[in-house]
């Protein structure tokens, strides 16, 4: 049953397809986050250990389709924020929020953006927000670029890494990956959550 799974698994990377299928799935994970686009990246990487995808195309399918999905997400926002804010009473959340957004945005745009990339549902709001408060477009592209490269470099090289640790064992090295990539979000949500306590404390 494994070795079948393996063969068919081995077949669907081989295709030239996969290129177009991490393009869609990156750049539509970036503003209607069903299925976490990492799992497929690192999927990629893994058979990208035994030559079969390239791993040079991975990154860059992945990056563009990362990268044209955050811009279609800031303009969703650009244009549907304006109604989303004026259906907002100055005292709810919904303004609050956004208000928080705008100011850490104009404060630290870089790092916010860049950051946000690694976590699937973050990475949503803060170009929605961007794109809803206005935020130049000019600096938004600039800092999306690298954020989409980097993304896609981190992910692709963990199942790359998995793959050629289990050059045999496909689903393991797949395993190994998808471990890292969770432990590190982990690890990243445990700091922003240390950090948000000591604002507010």
């Amino acid at each position: 049953m494994s070795d079948r799974f393996t063969e068919i698994l081995d077949n669907a990377v081989g295709s030239p397809w996969v290129y177009v299928a991490l393009f869609l799935f990156a750049m539509t994970d970036a503003f209607f986050p069903i299925v976490p686009s990492e799992t497929l990246v690192i999927s990629a990487g893994v058979f990208a250990a035994g030559g079969d995808p390239n791993l040079v195309g991975i990154i860059v399918c992945a990056a563009a389709g990362a990268f044209v999905g955050d811009h279609i997400s800031y303009f969703i926002g650009r244009f549907a924020g304006d109604r989303w804010l004026r259906d907002a009473g100055a005292q709810t959340r919904r303004k609050k929020l956004v208000t928080k957004g705008k100011q850490l945005l104009d404060e630290r745009g870089a790092p916010i953006i860049i950051a946000c990339r690694y976590i699937p549902g973050a990475r949503t709001a803060v170009t929605l927000t961007a794109g809803a408060t206005r935020f130049a477009l000019a600096k938004f592209s600039p800092f999306d670029a690298v954020a989409a490269i980097t993304w896609a470099t981190y992910s692709a090289l963990i199942g790359y890494l998995g793959g050629n640790a289990f050059e045999e064992q496909p689903l393991k090295g797949l395993g190994l990956g998808l471990g890292i990539a969770l432990g590190v979000s982990l690890l990243v949500e445990v700091i922003r959550h240390q950090r948000a306590k000591r604002v507010t404390a």
